[in-house]
């Protein structure tokens, strides 16, 4: 860049900005720059034959008051005339006022693309230079239609100048970035990956960056920079300080370009040349090697090159994950970091060694150094590196120490910094979940970690216990001994009221025979801690009772005069009178073997994936440590995680067994043959009897997205149509009208209606065919046990059974 003379300085700007800096409030600096660009106007307005100095001059003062933070309306085409002059001063304030002030929709853009052009192509390297930073300044769309065809061909020119190759290589990166679809490489690809060979070491830095953002993107086009880019790393790492003078940072030879050389390589697999692996190896090995030298200079600057080094190559080790010695001597170099006197060293070093710690290679290296990561969870003043901490402690987590670090973490949680609490929580709940072989010590983490944290126990954890009790019946006893003792602690968390109550209505009978925990003791320990509790956790505890009376007939009186009271049936929450009230009639109403049906204990849930683990990745914010999956806790852990992501609703405490069919299952008789008396079906008729089992074959049907039966291939069998019916009856418990039955042939709808215990139904055909059916007749089937429910009035039933069959 040629050096300003001494008559290029602006002696009236520099007057300008003195007067600006001396102003003493706001209204003398507006008074000032309003008076200046009155002046400037006028100038610009009157004198057409102004010299370059003065707009120059003149354009500076409108780009300093513009930074002040006031609009410029006018100076513009001035600037624009500036791009033509051939001094470099005025030419530098022309394309610099543009690059701040002009926007790409601007209709000065053309005559700014055309000098531009002019200037890309008078191989004046100055001039050049000066054009490339502007296109990359403004890196508009419509720059880069201009001129992504054009910078590359200056890029790969053999006789461009290294500066201007530089300014074309960045030039290029941004509009990549700006514009990826108009930056198209093609046959310049080569070439550009050439650039790496360079002697020129500016040049490479600069075409390094491009050529890792583009192979981001199109990695195969670029995978012959891998065997060059090791080629100049093994050249950089090999050389001495004084080797590279010009490059040479604080006696460490070109650490933006070994960075940026590392950080290449990390975009593709090992590659594949036994010659050029070997050499990428050697390189690596002597980047461990320097990091044990003593520094050659106390200044932190040669550390911080040094270091950055170093990671960069620990990472690429880490992406290669296929070097085992390599490996095992990156996790001891980090572990010389953990206890480093600088804070940013010892951060990375955590979060370095998380990653490894997934590595088969170096997870037990990963091991040794657990007591000095716990120590650094306990004593680190910075949340940010006991976080890391936490997360290398649960990355580094398996069946040999999850104990310890468990104990660790929950000792922690005490006093935890509150932004980390539920992320804790999280991590503690899911290891007692994926390690444990023993049930007992899982149910004690769990109940442990209410106790510490429970405001931070979400409701996916306290859900995934109950799951999983419900689940193993060796472990249910002790689960319901376990939390009765929780429960009796004076300050007790909701949470823990909440499993307290799922967990004795459903197997609190397991410790009745205790006097000190009998049916009246564990009901009174429940409903002592019911006025303090949100209404939620008042209606689980509420489902608990009724249990309870299932559970401990001897205890009905006392629990009925609890949901009689005035303070239950008359509440002003809808869900808690309703539940109170409900409860109480069916108590008072129902025989002892419908409330044990109703009433019946919680079927196990199915096996599904931990919920607890999505919302702990949900946790995880952007370039975060990701944790490891719970597949391997499901190999480890075995039945442990058979627990589902529906979560035990207190409603669902009076759901019944799926597996124990319910006096109503069967109102239609779809499971029962047809009566001998029915009509016989002709083999020729439209109608056919879907509900017998010794007729023709009917069109099957399939539960649509709707819930109703849709029609299915005929060749299914018509005894998934029976069991696939049962379906459908689940959405007459909320409603009394909709489609029973559908098919290409028939539809049948109901519609109901109830008054105290009396009941009636209309049955509607409807005749979904283009003609009418022919010998139609309906029955109604009462099978077994649902004979003695119904009045015997078979004669009075069937009058109120209207039937309409629709010919449309």
């Amino acid at each position: 860049m040629p050096a300003v003379s001494k008559g290029d300085g602006m002696r009236g700007l520099a007057v300008f900005i003195s007067d600006i800096r001396n102003c003493k409030s706001k209204e003398a600096e507006i008074k000032r720059i309003n008076k200046e660009l009155a002046n400037i106007r006028s100038k610009f307005k009157g004198d057409k034959a102004l010299d370059g100095y003065s707009k120059k001059k003149y354009v500076c003062k409108l780009l300093f008051i513009f930074l002040l933070g006031h609009d410029i309306d006018f100076g513009h085409m001035e600037a624009v005339n500036l791009l033509s002059s051939n001094k470099y001063t005025e030419k530098q304030i022309g394309y610099l006022f543009i690059s701040v002030l002009v926007n790409s929709n601007s209709e000065l853009i053309r005559l700014i693309n055309n000098a531009i052009k002019n200037d890309l192509s008078s191989r004046n390297p100055t001039f050049m230079c000066l054009a490339l930073h502007c296109i990359a300044n403004v890196g508009s769309r419509e720059m880069a239609e201009a001129f992504a065809s054009e910078i590359p061909r200056i890029l790969v020119a053999g006789d461009t100048m290294d500066s201007v190759k530089q300014s074309a290589a960045l030039c290029l990166l941004r509009l990549y970035k700006t514009s990826p679809d108009l930056v198209l490489m093609g046959e310049w690809t080569s070439r550009v990956v050439h650039l790496l060979n360079d002697q020129h070491m500016g040049v490479v830095t600069a075409a390094i960056s491009l050529i890792t953002c583009l192979s981001q993107k199109n990695p195969d086009e670029f995978k012959t920079c891998v065997s060059l880019a090791v080629s100049r790393l093994s050249r950089i790492v090999s050389s001495a300080s004084t080797d590279l003078q010009d490059y040479t940072y604080y006696f460490v030879p070109a650490p933006w370009l070994s960075c940026k050389l590392l950080r290449l390589l990390q975009c593709y697999p090992p590659p594949e040349d036994g010659a050029v692996k070997g050499r990428l190896v050697e390189c690596l090995e002597t980047i461990l090697n320097k990091a044990q030298e003593p520094p050659k200079s106390k200044k932190v600057q040669h550390s911080n090159a040094k270091n950055a080094i170093l990671f960069e190559a620990i990472s690429l080790i880490i992406h290669y994950d296929s070097e085992p010695n390599l490996l095992v001597r990156a996790c001891n170099q980090l572990g010389q970091f953990l206890q480093h006197r600088e804070t940013n060293l010892r951060y990375l070093a955590l979060e370095s060694m998380c990653t490894l710690a997934s590595s088969e290679f170096s997870h037990e290296a990963v091991k040794t150094h657990i007591e000095t990561v716990i120590n650094a969870l306990k004593t680190e003043r910075d949340v940010s590196v006991r976080q890391r901490a936490a997360d290398l402690l649960y990355a580094m987590c398996d069946r040999s120490n999850a104990k310890q670090i468990v104990a660790e973490m929950l000792s922690y949680l005490e006093t935890a910094d509150y932004s980390i609490r539920e992320e804790m929580v999280l991590k503690v709940a899911i290891l007692a979940e994926k390690y444990a072989v023993d049930y007992s010590w899982y149910v004690d983490t769990i109940l442990n970690l209410i106790r510490i944290a429970g405001d931070y126990v979400s409701e996916e954890v306290w859900y995934r216990v109950i799951q999983i009790v419900i689940n193993r019946d060796d472990v249910q006893g002790y689960a319901a001994k376990t939390v009765f003792e929780a429960l009796q602690a004076p300050a007790c968390h909701e949470n823990m009221v909440k499993v307290g109550g799922y967990i004795l209505g459903e197997f609190g009978n397991l410790i009745a025979g205790d006097p000190r925990s009998s049916p009246l003791v564990q009901f009174n320990l429940l409903h002592s801690k019911f006025h303090l509790c949100s209404v939620p956790t008042r209606a689980l505890l509420l489902s608990a009772y009724i249990k309870f009376i299932n559970l401990f007939p001897e205890t009905k009186a006392t629990i009925q005069e609890v949901l009689r009271c005035d303070s239950q049936i008359r509440n002003s929450d809808v869900e808690l009178q309703q539940r109170a009230v409900e409860y109480l009639k069916l108590s008072s109403i129902a025989s002892t073997d419908v409330l044990a049906t109703v009433l019946e204990e919680m079927p196990p849930f199915p096996e599904r994936e931990s919920s607890i683990l999505a919302k702990l990745k949900k946790k995880k914010g952007p370039g975060a440590v990701s944790v490891p999956d719970l597949e391997d806790g499901k190999r480890e852990g075995g039945e442990l995680n058979g627990g589902g992501e529906r979560g035990p609703d207190s409603a669902a405490m009076s759901a019944s067994n799926a597996s124990t069919p319910s006096p109503s299952a069967d109102l239609l008789g779809i499971r029962s043959a047809a009566p001998m008396g029915a009509a016989p079906t002709s083999a020729g008729s439209l109608l056919v009897d879907v509900f017998s089992e010794a007729g023709p074959a009917a069109p099957s049907a399939a539960v649509n997205d709707d819930g109703f039966l849709s029609s299915a291939p005929p060749s299914e069998d018509p005894a998934t149509l029976l069991s696939e019916a049962d379906e459908l009856l689940n959405k007459f418990v909320c409603k009394n009208n909709g489609v029973l039955f559908e098919n290409q042939l028939l539809q049948i709808g109901i519609k109901s209606e109830y008054r105290q215990n009396l009941g009636r139904m209309y049955l509607f055909y409807g005749n979904k065919t283009s003609v009418q059916f022919a010998s139609f007749s309906t029955t109604v089937s009462c099978p077994g046990e649902l004979q003695s429910h119904i009045l015997s009035m078979q004669l009075d039933l069937l009058s109120d059974l209207w039937f309409w069959i629709g010919q449309n």
